[in-house]
């Protein structure tokens, strides 16, 4: 159960910190508007919480290992939204970011 909810809350966060900075590059770069940047603002901020009842104590090891589910869930985003085109690299450094969310997360402690 753990593990589920660990997964979930990275999922979450990578929604809100992905989606929020989106929010903030469609109000600004593509001029979308001021409802657009503060939308992004709160989907930060949810990320900030989010991230916060990871499991994990350590803040730093949450954090580290966010950057992997960062990593993958930007190309997803990118796949789903913007129609991007990931190529070969692309999803090898996104598997490598994954497999070092596994190694930092959930390998076994003594």
């Amino acid at each position: 159960m753990t593990l589920a909810r660990s997964v979930l809350l990275f999922l979450l966060a990578a929604l809100a910190e992905i989606g929020g900075a989106w929010l903030i590059w469609q109000g600004v770069r593509e001029q979308r508007g001021l409802l657009f940047v503060a939308a992004g603002i709160l989907a930060l901020a949810g990320y900030g919480f989010v991230a916060a009842f990871q499991p994990d104590p350590h803040f730093g090891r949450v954090l580290a290992a966010y950057g992997g589910v960062f990593v993958a869930g930007s190309l997803g985003w990118a796949v789903l939204v913007d129609r991007f085109r990931p190529d070969r690299y692309d999803l090898a450094g996104a598997t490598i970011c994954l497999l070092g969310v596994a190694v930092i997360m959930y390998a076994p402690r003594g």
